[in-house]
């Protein structure tokens, strides 16, 4: 039996197949209307990052689950004039029942998550977003009815995206390629990890080739060239990227019964172009509904909604 209620999620690496397999059919079930949980409880959303999908589907996704959301927007929180996280954890743990972090240091998150008893998501950090790849997964599902066996393909910068979505492919069963730049890409204990988790089933590839990384694949995949609080480096990386803008050339050389997502935002017409981002083969707003789902369902397991 999957047992998630206290837990913490502050990586795809802290679940296990069982567990991903339980959030999303769950999320399934709650979309589709066969299940109904709740709960009255109290999310604390503490984001240091701007956010529109994240702070809404969570926003939304507990108020459905029966409970509600304080904003604890860092600007006019102690945060803002230096309380130290320790201080910070210790205090909120006292008043939330459950509380999303988006932060720029992973490092920052965990210290959170070891002050606190009650449940801590990684609602981004520079290092992952888990709760992103979970509603990816619920998409990919949607689509093609399994996930064990597919190929996703990540084309783009090595970011944090990129670093939840082979972890969470490897612990699905799927094949993940990731094309990037040779200094942009993903980070070596994460593509270690990966690999350790995908064993002899799958494959992890890493390559500077967009074309061989999309051969084949039934999910192509991509996110911004500069990630939030890098804006001061988009000019000057778009040269570098643009051979990995997922346009309808680059596409072509996927499955034909390929799917393409992005995470939200997008720039169009720099990693994607709006014929492809508005084409048959984009499920990027059902993607972005799905949050609402993964995330209900999550935070139905970290709670012990019934």
């Amino acid at each position: 039996m999957v047992m998630l209620k206290g837990r913490d999620l502050l990586s795809m690496a802290d679940l296990n197949t069982a567990e991903v397999n339980a959030i999303l059919q769950l999320a399934a079930d709650m979309k589709a209307g066969r299940a109904r949980p709740r709960c009255e409880k109290t999310l604390g959303l503490l984001f240091q990052k701007a956010s529109t999908r994240t702070r809404v589907s969570f926003s939304v996704g507990i108020f459905q689950l029966g409970g509600q959301v304080l904003d604890l927007n860092a600007s006019v929180t102690q945060v803002s004039r230096g309380e130290p996280v320790i201080d910070t954890a210790r205090v909120l743990d006292r008043y939330l029942d459950i509380v999303a972090i988006r932060t720029f240091d992973q490092k920052e998150l965990e210290t959170f998550a070891h002050y606190a008893q009650i449940p801590v998501i990684n609602a981004l950090t520079d290092w992952e977003h888990p709760c992103q790849v979970l509603a990816d997964l619920q998409t990919v599902q949607e689509e093609f009815g399994t996930l064990e066996g597919l190929t996703l393909t990540y084309v783009g910068d090595g970011n944090n995206m990129a670093h939840s979505l082979m972890l969470g492919a490897a612990l699905m069963g799927m094949n993940v390629r990731v094309a990037s730049p040779a200094d942009y890409r993903p980070h070596p204990d994460i593509v270690a990890r990966a690999a350790a988790i995908a064993g002899d089933r799958t494959e992890v590839l890493v390559t500077l080739d967009p074309v061989q990384a999309v051969q084949g694949a039934q999910v192509v995949y991509t996110d911004v060239w500069a990630s939030m609080g890098q804006e001061d480096l988009a000019e000057s990386r778009v040269p570098i990227f643009q051979p990995y803008q997922v346009n309808e050339a680059l596409l072509s050389k996927a499955d034909g019964s390929a799917i393409v997502l992005h995470c939200l935002p997008a720039h169009r017409g720099e990693e994607i172009t709006d014929a492809v981002m508005e084409g048959p083969q984009s499920r990027v707003w059902d993607q972005a509904e799905n949050r609402l789902h993964a995330q209900k369902a999550l935070m139905a397991l970290l709670l012990g909604a019934t």
